[in-house]
């Protein structure tokens, strides 16, 4: 029996739904846990690289004849400025540079085209009116070693005159610029793309120089590989579930072997455990008071108890809770009105029959004897129900 009024009321209540609602919080929880068991989490790791492109072009000049300054034969490269008369000839090298960062490896497997240009360029206040192109390298050259190259030759003095003639063409009306332009396109299986640098050639009577360096440079970013890493799902998740789910099953066993609990006693215990400090337990004779008041609920018992300052008596033998206040008895029974509560409630049916399956006693038998017992006593009768109930 469980020892708390309050929690058999509950499971009087909604004992049912409880059971079918840690049944169901149960079932769930192991099925949880066998799934956490049998799906383990799964990490996937992608692994990325890169890869760099770079384009530059070279330029060189050899020496035609002997001066202060160089010897005839004399290579100058990459330098700031070349004199005219002593290397009317420019080399044009465009290079490009394929790298994979990840490895540091080159890229040979890769597809390159350079195309350098010379463009004479007319304009007006910063506006192009007029241009002429004139494509010195337009190629693709076979990678080796990761590095693209190609290479040309141009007579500078060639062009220096083309621009003289175009000046005086246009003189007054805008000036004409010389532009050295290099676009490399490259595919190197995982990317691919397209690079462009352009600069202004300077070509005066003695000398020439690029104004800048013609450079481009690239990276990309690729995926090299995937890596998927198992593992066990947490043993605090798996072991909390399986501890949920044997604990509401067991629960809803509990709550199952319970059931049915009777309500109302369930709440008659609950009233009785709420109210114990008015209540004592006694015996209550049938003679005791002149009046006896029936009340509708214990609470009410309770009440008069708290106004009269008296004390409830529980009488559980006739199921009676009473407060005796001079002659007058205020009382509560589930058990019906005063008198009803006169015999000890007996449930006859739950007596074995005999052997024989017949009655102990007829029906005449069971006959009470003298059936105006309770009336009015005579004269020489009992003097009062206290010799009744003695009787009894």
């Amino acid at each position: 029996m469980i020892d708390n009024p309050r929690l058999e009321l509950v499971l009087a209540q909604y004992g049912r739904v409880i059971t079918i609602a840690l049944i169901v919080v149960g079932a769930l929880a192991l099925l949880a846990t066998g799934w956490a068991v049998a799906n383990p989490t799964t990490e996937t790791t992608t692994q990325y690289g890169d890869e760099r492109v770079e384009s530059d072009v070279q330029t060189s000049a050899v020496v035609v004849r002997d001066g202060e300054l160089w010897s005839e034969g004399d290579r100058l490269e990459n330098s700031g400025v070349y004199v005219l008369n002593a290397s009317p000839e420019l080399v044009l090298e465009p290079e490009t540079r394929l790298v994979d960062e990840g490895d540091r490896t080159s890229i040979d497997d890769a597809d390159v085209t350079h195309e350098l240009t010379l463009r004479f360029e007319a304009t007006r206040d910063g506006e192009s009116f007029w241009n002429e192109t004139h494509t010195v390298i337009d190629e693709s050259p076979s990678v080796e070693d990761g590095t693209a190259t190609s290479t040309t030759t141009i007579d500078v003095e060639s062009y220096r005159d083309r621009q003289r003639q175009l000046e005086r063409e246009l003189s007054g009306i805008g000036s004409v610029e010389l532009e050295l332009e290099l676009r490399v396109e490259y595919d190197t299986g995982r990317t691919q793309g397209t690079q462009q640098a352009s600069t202004a050639v300077q070509v005066t009577d003695d000398a020439y120089w690029l104004s800048e360096s013609l450079s481009a440079s690239d990276s990309h970013t690729y995926q090299m590989a995937t890596e998927q890493t198992t593992e066990s799902r947490s043993l605090g998740t798996i072991g909390g579930l399986s501890v949920l789910g044997t604990l509401a099953l067991v629960g809803a066993a509990f709550v199952a072997r319970r059931a049915p609990v009777d309500e109302d006693a369930a709440r008659r215990a609950v009233h009785e455990q709420r109210y114990a400090e008015w209540i004592s337990r006694g015996s209550i004779p049938m003679w005791v008071g002149d009046y006896h008041i029936s009340l509708d609920t214990l609470e009410d018992v309770v009440d008069v108890a708290i106004d009269t300052n008296e004390r409830v008596v529980h009488d559980r033998q006739r199921g009676l809770f009473a407060v005796v206040n001079d002659d007058v008895v205020y009382y509560y029974s589930e058990r019906g009105l005063w008198e009803e509560t006169a015999w000890p409630e007996m449930n006859l049916t739950k007596q074995s029959p005999t052997q024989d399956d017949e009655p102990a006693f007829s029906p005449e038998e069971l006959e009470l004897e003298g059936n105006n017992e309770f009336e009015a006593p005579d004269e020489g009768g009992f003097d009062d129900d206290e010799d009744v109930w003695k009787q009894l």
